[in-house]
Protein backbone atom coordinates (compact mmCIF):
# COMPACT_ATOMS: atom_id res chain seq x y z
CA UNK A 1 0.00 0.00 0.00
CA UNK A 2 1.37 3.39 -1.02
CA UNK A 3 1.76 6.15 1.60
CA UNK A 4 -0.87 8.89 1.72
CA UNK A 5 0.02 12.60 1.95
CA UNK A 6 -2.01 15.82 2.22
CA UNK A 7 -1.83 18.58 -0.41
CA UNK A 8 -0.94 21.91 1.23
CA UNK A 9 -3.16 23.70 -1.29
CA UNK A 10 -6.53 21.94 -1.30
CA UNK A 11 -5.90 19.84 1.86
CA UNK A 12 -7.06 16.67 0.08
CA UNK A 13 -5.40 13.41 1.06
CA UNK A 14 -4.09 11.30 -1.80
CA UNK A 15 -1.32 8.88 -2.70
CA UNK A 16 2.23 10.14 -2.61
CA UNK A 17 2.84 9.39 -6.31
CA UNK A 18 0.17 11.88 -7.43
CA UNK A 19 1.74 14.80 -5.53
CA UNK A 20 4.92 16.88 -5.90
CA UNK A 21 7.25 17.20 -2.92
CA UNK A 22 8.74 20.65 -2.45
CA UNK A 23 11.48 21.69 -0.04
CA UNK A 24 12.90 25.06 0.97
CA UNK A 25 16.52 25.78 0.07
CA UNK A 26 18.48 28.76 1.35
CA UNK A 27 20.31 30.45 -1.50
CA UNK A 28 22.36 33.32 -0.14
CA UNK A 29 21.82 36.02 -2.79
CA UNK A 30 18.14 35.27 -3.47
CA UNK A 31 16.88 34.12 -0.06
CA UNK A 32 14.80 31.01 0.54
CA UNK A 33 13.57 29.28 -2.62
CA UNK A 34 11.04 26.48 -3.06
CA UNK A 35 12.53 23.60 -5.04
CA UNK A 36 10.73 20.56 -6.48
CA UNK A 37 12.15 17.36 -5.02
CA UNK A 38 11.86 14.98 -7.99
CA UNK A 39 13.06 11.89 -6.13
CA UNK A 40 11.48 12.77 -2.77
CA UNK A 41 14.87 12.25 -1.17
CA UNK A 42 16.25 15.73 -0.43
CA UNK A 43 16.96 16.35 3.24
CA UNK A 44 14.72 18.53 5.38
CA UNK A 45 11.04 19.06 5.77
CA UNK A 46 8.91 18.66 2.68
CA UNK A 47 5.48 19.87 1.66
CA UNK A 48 3.27 17.99 -0.77
CA UNK A 49 1.27 19.66 -3.53
CA UNK A 50 -0.94 18.58 -6.42
CA UNK A 51 0.82 19.53 -9.68
CA UNK A 52 -1.85 22.11 -10.55
CA UNK A 53 -1.91 25.89 -10.64
CA UNK A 54 -5.11 25.95 -8.59
CA UNK A 55 -3.56 24.13 -5.62
CA UNK A 56 -0.41 26.23 -5.93
CA UNK A 57 -2.35 29.52 -5.85
CA UNK A 58 -4.43 28.33 -2.89
CA UNK A 59 -1.27 27.37 -0.99
CA UNK A 60 0.34 30.76 -1.71
CA UNK A 61 -2.80 32.64 -0.66
CA UNK A 62 -3.05 30.66 2.58
CA UNK A 63 0.73 30.96 3.19
CA UNK A 64 0.73 27.20 3.58
CA UNK A 65 4.29 26.64 2.35
CA UNK A 66 5.84 28.66 5.17
CA UNK A 67 3.82 26.83 7.81
CA UNK A 68 4.35 23.36 6.36
CA UNK A 69 8.09 23.87 5.91
CA UNK A 70 8.48 25.88 9.13
CA UNK A 71 10.19 28.74 7.32
CA UNK A 72 10.00 32.29 8.64
CA UNK A 73 9.89 35.21 6.24
CA UNK A 74 9.16 35.19 2.53
CA UNK A 75 9.65 32.31 0.12
CA UNK A 76 10.55 32.62 -3.55
CA UNK A 77 7.93 30.48 -5.28
CA UNK A 78 8.77 31.51 -8.86
CA UNK A 79 10.65 28.30 -9.70
CA UNK A 80 7.71 26.15 -8.63
CA UNK A 81 5.20 28.44 -10.34
CA UNK A 82 7.16 28.30 -13.62
CA UNK A 83 7.30 24.52 -13.43
CA UNK A 84 3.54 24.23 -12.89
CA UNK A 85 2.78 26.69 -15.69
CA UNK A 86 5.13 24.88 -18.06
CA UNK A 87 7.44 27.85 -18.59
CA UNK A 88 11.19 27.87 -18.36
CA UNK A 89 13.01 30.33 -16.12
CA UNK A 90 15.39 32.49 -18.21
Amino acid sequence: MEPVRTCVGCRARTTRSSLLRVVARDLVPTGTVLVVDETASLPGRGAWLHPSSECFQTAVTRRAFGRALRVEGSLDTSTLENRLNGTVNP
